[in-house]
């Protein structure tokens, strides 16, 4: 017979691997980014049904909510530990909205949507200021 003996692991390589297995998994998640795997987490039909003056009005509201999640990381990135509480705060959400803004462009793109020009405010005529009167003196 074979004699068999038990290994005994220490705890402290068990606990190694255990932060090895970890960063690496967690490394993969911030690979993703702004790639295109990011695409997966958006519904490709969720823009099929807009109008182009849809499109427009969430394209700007996905461009504020954009511009204010990266204020907000960019934010969270002076403080102490700031690089890791922007990453798990607030990455997710930018990720995905970067993928929602990519798809809304596509869709804009797809059903050839043009800019509407900026509203043209007619001018209005300011009619000439009236010379005051004089106090004392009669019109004539």
């Amino acid at each position: 017979m074979t004699d068999r003996r038990r290994v005994s692991f220490r705890p402290s390589l068990v606990a190694a691997v255990a932060l090895v297995a970890g960063a690496a998994g967690l490394s993969g998640c911030a690979v993703l980014g702004d790639s295109a795997l990011s695409q997966a987490f958006v519904d490709p039909a969720r823009y099929d049904l807009y109008s182009c003056e849809q499109l427009a009005t969430e394209r700007t509201a996905l461009d504020a909510r954009l511009t204010e999640i990266n204020t907000l990381m960019r934010k969270a990135e002076t403080g102490t530990g700031g690089a890791v509480v922007s990453e798990v705060a607030y990455r997710n959400d930018y990720i995905n909205l970067k993928a929602q803004s990519r798809l809304a462009e596509q869709t804009w793109r797809d059903n050839k949507c043009v800019a509407a020009p900026p509203p043209v405010t007619a001018a209005v005529p300011v009619a000439p200021a009236a010379a005051p009167a004089r106090a004392g003196r009669a019109a004539r």
